[in-house]
């Protein structure tokens, strides 16, 4: 649905206009429309397809042309037009909460700020309240919409807005007024970065509910309450929207309020294709509602099976819904071990010892010890020595804990000529060997997939540890062919590592599904420097979900003696200790 980007735009036109100081009436049209396009449960696009446009309050001709420009366009004239004098720096300024167009323009004119960090200098320095009307209450102000703008401009990481929300969500369920709470957005597709955090909830008083949420531990500061919605800043100036819905259409407000928008317009049409409509109220037949209560009546009324909400980001979802064929996803329940963690032994923090407790107490029937190699010094490498000092150890944990898999295993590093950091006699030895690119990441793409290919081809090598290379908070992935690896792992039996670290989660959603396209099998790994980070297993798992791979592609969910005899026929050794269960 285009409503909240038109909306947007038409509050983006409405500031401009005030800034520059234009007539009321012209700003006030822009922010009318705005709000009412916003609230909308209907798509505009529909409304615009049908020539209804008309029909919406405060929608006049000229709103509607330009409606319809950017529906069709992409763009919208008047805007350029509005904005063509004011730059993208000015432009960002007018949205700093607390500020408002109109002290933008006292402070652009008057102090002669032109950016969100101009501002924030003249405030540190003083200068703002210096100004008429102003005073220390309104630097704080501004500062604080200063810190709200940035934390709102940049995507939360899935490993930190999924703990933060599920306590939320935990906390509000406590309460005796509320039926059902849940999730929705980004944050219930489990991607990878998380826009806006939305929850809905139903109860029997919508007010009451909203003042549980805003009474909740964690809430610095609310920012609206009413009687159903209510947004509240929490740590870290996060904020969280809260919905309320009637209990009737709480499942259709669900798949609504889900997404992806994608996939929301694609169920949209193949709904109209069988004569029913969708809305975050229901599904209607005609006039009649048929279904909404839950959300697999959402798809079900259609003939479709249920489409987890993983998959709900219009890749073929909906097809294969339709002919029986959505994959029988993965779960973290299926997950019995973990093939990257590193202890004291290298940059961990955790022994051995404690690491097979935390295996133990997560279930798991196996785990992989898998420090650095010897040239990662940064990473504080082993030497091919402390290598089978290393082995000694686990070789005695093992035998405290037999009920578990510990595996002998390294991460060693694809040095820049593509050969690795151990010689073939010592990485024979190890139970798992895990290859990576540590250095060299702005080489020529010929150069990067070359390396990662020799690693590929080595009959040692039993999995390509994150195979892009990006950091998601900061570093771009390296320049690699992956269909050359995909194609040659498949064909040696390499696994392609789902790296579960939050700032990772590589291979990413897209590359795992063309990955098993090209029929490569996977392993799952926290990359763990500290026993507690293993539960980062739950993230790797959603990015295989959304990758819709299936408990028979990833080496993690069988037993722990086949997990050993895999590993074994790649030409490996088994490793010492009993077989776990």
């Amino acid at each position: 649905m285009k409503n909240k980007e038109i909306a947007k735009l038409f509050n983006k036109m409405a500031d401009i206009l005030e800034f520059k100081g234009d007539m009321s009436f012209r700003i006030n049209s822009y922010r009318h429309a705005a709000r009412v396009i916003e609230d909308m449960s209907e798509d505009i696009a529909q409304a615009a397809a049908e020539k209804k446009l008309r029909d919406i309050e405060g929608i006049g001709e000229g709103l509607a042309k330009k409606i319809e420009e950017y529906l069709s366009a992409g763009k919208m004239t008047k805007y350029d037009e509005i904005r063509k004098d004011v730059p993208d720096e000015l432009v960002a300024l007018l949205s700093v909460p607390g500020l408002g167009p109109k002290t933008a323009a006292l402070v652009h004119r008057e102090l002669g700020v032109n950016s969100i960090d101009d501002l924030e200098k003249t405030v540190r320095e003083g200068r703002l309240k210096k100004l008429f009307g102003m005073g220390e209450k309104k630097e704080e102000n501004v500062l604080r919409g200063i810190r709200l703008y940035r934390a709102a401009h940049e995507r939360l990481p899935l490993g930190v807005a999924l703990p933060l929300v599920e306590r939320l969500v935990t906390e509000l369920k406590k309460d005796r007024n509320i039926t059902r709470a849940d999730s929705a957005g980004s944050l219930r597709r489990m991607q990878e970065t998380i826009g806006d955090i939305d929850i809905l909830a139903c109860g029997d008083d919508g007010t009451k509910i909203i003042e549980a949420f805003t009474r909740m531990p964690g809430v610095k500061e609310v920012l609206a309450s009413g009687g159903t919605k209510g947004s509240v800043i929490v740590e870290d100036d996060l904020q969280i929207d809260l919905r309320v819905v009637d209990r009737d259409c709480y499942g259709a407000a669900l798949q609504h309020f889900t997404g992806s928008k994608e996939h929301n317009v694609r169920l949209r049409e193949f709904a109209k294709g069988k004569g029913y409509k969708l809305s975050e109220y229901g599904i209607f037949k005609g006039e009649k509602k048929v279904g909404g209560r839950e959300e697999e009546e959402m798809y079900g009324k259609l003939g479709l099976a249920f489409i987890p909400p993983v998959l709900r980001q219009d890749r073929g979802e909906i097809e294969a819904a339709l002919a029986g064929t959505l994959p029988d996803l993965v779960t973290l329940a299926d997950i019995r071990g973990d093939f990257h963690v590193h202890s004291n032994w290298s940059d961990g923090a955790s022994s051995i010892e404690e690491i097979a407790a935390e295996a133990l107490r997560r279930g798991y029937a196996f785990v992989a010890v898998c420090d650095h190699s010897q040239s990662l010094r940064v990473g504080r490498g082993l030497t091919i020595d402390a290598v089978f000092k290393k082995r000694e150890e686990i070789r005695r944990v093992q035998a405290q804990y037999p009920k578990l898999k510990i595996l002998f295993g390294t991460e060693v590093d694809i040095k820049g000529d593509g050969t690795l950091d151990y010689p073939d006699d010592v990485l024979k030895e190890f139970d798992v060997v895990i290859a990576a690119i540590h250095s060299g990441f702005k080489e020529d793409e010929a150069r990067i997939t070359s390396r990662i290919l020799s690693a590929v081809e080595n009959p040692h090598v039993d999995i390509i540890a994150h195979p892009t290379g990006r950091l998601i908070s900061g570093r771009e992935p390296y320049q690699v062919d992956l269909e050359k690896v995909f194609k040659a792992a498949a064909r040696t039996g390499t696994l392609m590592e789902v790296n579960a670290y939050e700032d990772r989660l590589d291979l990413n959603d897209v590359f795992v599904r063309r990955a098993k396209e090209c029929g490569v099998k996977f392993a799952l790994g926290t990359d763990a420097h500290h026993a507690e980070q293993m539960g980062a297993m739950r993230l790797g798992v959603a990015v295989a979900q959304r990758g819709w791979l299936e408990k028979d592609d990833i080496v993690n969910c069988r037993p722990a003696r086949e997990t050993a005899d895999f590993f074994a026929q790649r030409g490996t050794p088994r490793g010492q200790g009993q077989a776990g269960k």
